[in-house]
């Protein structure tokens, strides 16, 4: 059995521990605190700044992982390069981990060697370069920090008179220690889907039903599968992720994000890993959920299909305060709800906003999506976090 070094222990890692767990895998989760969601579930744990290099290679000289398995954005990727000189394989590639954690360098692989077709964009690297770059996009436009996870510091820009704001709030929330953003011109577009992409080692690229999601503060708030897209905007979807996969290299789960528009598809990000919207496929829509599909990329073992089983969504479940001891109230109420389930994640201490669990609902092939997302909503209402 292999060895899996877990780098970030959130809800997503944690459901990838469960995963592996059940085929007999060892997972080590890390993280900058303890007590992390995956921490709850591994075999070991460690508690380290992951942006530290050297506390990086003692953990990794430590353990001596068969995978490095990253979950988060805020890690010392170009660490990546030397380990996989080690023999170690990191997933899905060291190429593939650095170029997502900055979204630098995949906007600059997407739009300018693959040609994909991207938003009009600028680098800022002060609040006057700023300026510049939102005279040059134009307005309205949107504003987020090259590292950063679960929207954390993105936001539109308006009128002059948000600049100056956007500019602090994608201070405040850029991960790691890069103080860059990008500044991207708004696409008009109709809706946004999440395409699952799972490549394989000696195996064909396959993908998942495509996942719509609703956006609040730059982060989820619904996902539902599968989304109603133009079978010619899925087929561009397709070959775009594609090719932006087989750029990075590697095996294992992808979520690749796309703008659908009048004017076609465009490529907006990429995460070399589990996708938060991808958490709907917990509801059973799939053969194989987003995590045992990951893991299993991860150690070649061939998949033979993906199949569509179901119809579902989830909606998040937030936090509305501060707390070290956060408590939940209505398990009852959401467990007594047909084609209804729940996660809680288990994170240690709540603030506003803060994602803690997600609600899952499911029907048949056929079942209008509107119906099941409804659901999602109304059961994520029935469960509450306070202090």
């Amino acid at each position: 059995m292999s060895k899996i070094l877990l780098l970030g222990s959130g809800e997503l890692g944690k459901e990838f521990v469960i995963a592996a767990q059940r085929i007999g895998q060892t997972v080590i989760a890390v993280d900058s605190y303890e007590n992390a969601p995956a921490m709850q579930v591994a075999h070991g744990f460690e508690v380290i700044n992951m942006l530290d290099g050297k506390a990086l290679d003692k953990i990794v000289a430590k353990h001596q992982p068969d995978f490095i398995v990253p979950e988060i954005e805020a890690i010392r990727t170009e660490r990546f390069y030397d380990y996989e000189k080690q023999g170690i394989t990191v997933v899905p590639s060291a190429k593939a981990a650095n170029f997502t954690m900055n979204r630098k360098a995949i906007r600059d692989l997407a739009a300018k060697e693959l040609g994909l077709r991207t938003a009009n964009y600028r680098y800022a690297t002060t609040a006057e370069e700023l300026e510049q770059a939102v005279v040059e996009v134009g307005i309205p436009c949107v504003v987020k920090p090259l590292m950063s996870s679960s929207g954390k510091g993105q936001s539109t820009v308006r009128t002059e008179a948000d600049i100056a704001k956007a500019w602090s709030y994608a201070v405040e929330g850029s991960r790691g220690d890069v103080v860059e953003v990008i500044v991207e011109a708004f696409v008009n577009f109709h809706s946004e889907i999440t395409l699952l992409t799972v490549t394989q080692n000696n195996h064909p690229t396959l993908f998942c039903a495509p996942i719509g999601h609703r956006q609040e503060r730059g982060d989820y708030q619904e996902s539902w599968q599968p989304a109603n897209v133009f079978e010619e905007d899925l087929i561009e979807a397709q070959e775009m992720a594609k090719k932006v996969t087989e750029a990075l290299g590697g095996a294992g789960l992808f979520g690749v994000e796309f703008f659908l528009t009048d004017d076609g598809v465009y490529f907006s990000e990429l995460s070399p890993r589990p996708h938060d919207t991808g958490m709907v496929t917990l509801a059973g829509t799939q053969n194989f959920n987003e995590f045992e599909l990951h893991l299993r990329a991860v150690l070649s073992l061939p998949i033979a299909e993906i199949t569509l089983e179901k119809v579902g969504a989830s909606a998040v479940i937030l936090a509305s305060e501060n707390s070290n001891t956060p408590t939940y109230y209505g398990m009852a109420d959401i467990a007594a709800l047909p084609k209804t389930d729940f996660r809680i994640f288990g994170k240690p201490s709540s603030r506003p906003y803060r994602r803690m669990g997600v609600a899952l609902t499911h029907d048949v092939l056929g079942t209008p999506i509107e119906h099941v997302v409804e659901k999602a909503k109304e059961a994520a209402t029935l469960l509450t976090v306070n202090s």
